[in-house]
C-alpha cells in the first residue's frame, strides 16, 4: 500500500530578551549553573511573576511576519505537570487564547511555492536544563535556565515530506534572525524543532496515529528524523502492526529514533488561567508602533533584488540567507552599479575568506565603502581581476583601502600599449610553436598565449588589451 506522510511542527524558539518571563534575572546563557536564579524562577511559595513587556513586543512581532491574527485580549495559563527540570509542578504558557493565531508561511522546494499553516505561536517560559555526567552516573539541574522566554510555534498538519520540513524551518529561521528576535542557536538550544509525524494511505482523508520526535539538535537532524520516522510508520503498517501514539528520541549516531514516553494529551496537563497574572491587551496602538519597526522580510527581500538588481533567483536567495549579508550587497550595489559583479565578489572571493576564518561579514575589517572601490578600480582598469583577489586578501587581514595596497606593491595594471606591444612580442618569439598552431586555424591556443603574457607580467597586463593586440600581432 502507498501511503503519504502527514507532518506538523512544534518549534521552540527562545527570545533575545534580557531578562526573563516572569522576573529579573539575566538570561545570560554561558553563566555559571544556577547564578542567574531567584525565588520567582525557582518557584518559591509566595513569588509573584511579573511578565516581561519586552516579551510581548518581541512575540507580536514574530506574529506580524508569520501574518498571524494578534489577539487584542490574551491570558498566560498553568500547565501542570512533574519533571525534575520543572521546580514549581507546573509551567506557565498559553492555552487556548494565545497571542497569536490563524497565520501562515510559504515556502519553496523543487521550484514550487506552498503555504504552510500557523495554528498559533504562544508564549510560555523555558524549563531548567537537566545534565548527565557520561559514565560518572551523576546528573544535575541548572536552573539558570528556567524562565527563559520562549514562543513556540505550532503548523497546522500541512507539511507532506522532510525536504517541505526542512524549507519550513529554514525560512522561519531566517525570519526570526532578520526580526532580531533570537539567534536561533540549535546548540545553545536556542531553537528547537518537534515535529508530529502520522501516515495515511494516498487519496484518504483521516489522520493516522502520530508520533512526536523531540531532542533533535539539527535540521539535518529534523530531516533525517523524519524520514526514518516515515519508513518505520509504513513497515509497520505494512507487516499488520499499529502505530503507537507515543513521544521518541532521536538518536543521531545511530540514525534511529526510539520510544521515549506514550504522548500526553491536552487534559493531562490540567490547563487553568493563571492566577497571578493579570490578562494581556496588545491593543492597536501598541501592534501598529510594533508593525513600522518591522524590517523588510527575506522573501519579499529577495524577489526585490531579483526585480531591482537583475539578480538570478538564486544569487538573490544566497544574498538574502542573512540580513546582514543583504544590507552588505547594498550598501555596496550603491557604490559599484554593476550588482552581478557585486554579489559574485560577496558570494565568491569574500564568503571564502569569510568562512575560511570562521568569521561573520557583519564584523570583518572590509566596508562595503571598500569593496565598491576595489570593484570600480577594475572596471576602470587600474588592476585586473586577478590582481584583485590578492588585494581583497590583503583588504581581508589588514583593513587598508585597496588604492593604498596598490600603490604600496605597485599592482597597478599595464595598460600602456608600446610596453604590451613589446611584452606581447617576446612571448610570441619565445613560442613559435603555438604561433603556427593558431594560423593554422586551432584557435583554442589563444588561451595559452594570453597566460604566458599574464605571467611575464606577473598579472599586470590588461586582459583585454592583450587579446586585443595579441591577435593583431598573430594575424600580421
Amino acid at each position: 500500500m502507498e501511503f503519504e506522510a502527514v507532518i506538523g511542527m512544534e518549534v521552540h524558539v527562545q527570545l533575545n530578551c534580557k531578562s526573563k518571563v516572569f522576573c529579573g534575572c539575566s538570561t545570560n546563557f554561558h553563566a555559571p549553573p544556577n547564578t542567574n536564579v531567584c525565588s520567582v524562577c525557582l518557584g518559591m511559595p509566595g513569588a509573584m511573576p511579573v511578565l516581561n513587556r519586552e516579551m510581548v513586543t518581541k512575540s507580536v512581532a514574530v506574529g506580524l511576519a508569520l501574518d498571524c491574527t494578534i489577539s487584542r485580549w490574551s491570558k498566560m495559563d498553568r500547565k501542570n505537570y512533574f519533571y525534575p527540570d520543572q521546580s514549581k509542578n507546573y509551567q506557565i504558557s498559553q492555552y487556548d487564547l494565545p497571542i497569536n493565531h490563524d497565520g501562515f508561511l510559504d515556502i519553496e522546494v523543487d521550484g514550487k511555492s506552498k503555504r504552510i499553516g500557523i495554528t498559533r505561536a504562544h508564549m510560555e517560559e523555558d524549563t531548567a536544563r537537566n545534565t548527565h555526567t557520561l559514565g560518572g552516573g551523576h546528573s544535575g539541574v541548572d536552573f539558570n535556565r528556567c524562565g527563559l522566554p520562549l514562543l513556540e510555534i505550532v503548523t497546522e498538519p500541512d507539511i507532506r515530506s522532510a525536504d517541505e520540513a526542512f524549507a519550513f524551518l529554514t525560512e522561519l529561521k531566517q525570519i526570526l534572525q532578520y526580526l532580531g528576535v533570537s539567534d536561533c542557536n540549535m546548540e545553545e538550544g536556542a531553537l528547537r524543532a518537534e515535529a508530529n509525524i502520522s501516515i495515511r494511505p494516498k487519496g484518504t482523508e483521516p489522520f493516522g496515529t502520530k508520533t512526536e520526535v523531540k531532542n533533535v539538535a539539527s535540521f539535518s537532524g529534523t530531516y533525517k528524523a523524519i524520514e526514518y520516522e516515515i519508513a518505520r510508520q509504513t513497515q509497520v503498517l505494512n507487516e499488520g502492526g499499529k502505530v503507537i501514539q507515543e513521544t521518541r528520541g532521536w538518536d543521531d549516531d545511530r540514525g534511529v529514533t526510539f520510544s521515549q514516553r506514550a504522548k500526553e494529551s491536552a487534559h493531562d496537563y490540567r490547563y487553568f488561567p493563571e492566577p497571578d497574572l493579570v490578562p494581556i491587551v496588545v491593543d492597536e496602538a501598541w501592534e501598529k508602533s510594533i508593525h513600522e519597526l518591522q524590517p523588510e522580510l527575506p522573501a519579499p527581500r529577495r524577489a526585490r533584488m531579483v526585480a531591482d538588481y537583475g539578480l538570478s533567483v538564486y544569487d538573490a536567495g544566497v544574498l538574502t540567507q542573512t540580513r546582514a549579508m543583504a544590507d552588505y550587497f547594498e550598501a555596496t550595489t550603491a557604490l559599484a552599479p554593476d550588482a552581478k559583479k557585486v554579489a559574485n565578489w560577496i558570494t565568491g572571493d569574500l564568503q571564502a575568506l569569510i568562512s575560511n576564518a570562521e568569521g561573520d561579514i557583519r564584523v570583518i575589517k572590509i566596508t562595503p565603502t571598500q569593496l565598491a572601490a576595489m570593484i570600480n578600480l577594475i572596471e576602470d582598469g587600474t588592476i585586473s581581476g586577478k590582481i584583485a583577489k590578492e588585494v581583497l586578501v590583503d583588504m581581508f587581514q589588514s583593513g587598508d583601502d585597496p588604492k593604498a595596497i596598490i600603490e604600496a606593491k605597485g599592482l597597478v595594471q599595464i595598460s600602456d600599449t608600446g610596453e604590451l606591444e613589446q611584452r606581447i612580442a617576446a612571448v610570441l618569439a619565445t613560442h613559435p610553436a603555438q604561433v603556427e598552431e593558431f594560423r593554422s586555424g586551432k584557435e583554442k591556443v589563444i588561451g595559452f598565449l594570453v597566460g604566458q603574457v599574464m605571467k611575464a607580467t606577473q598579472g599586470k597586463a590588461n586582459p583585454k588589451m592583450v587579446n586585443e593586440i595579441l591577435r593583431k600581432q598573430l594575424s600580421n
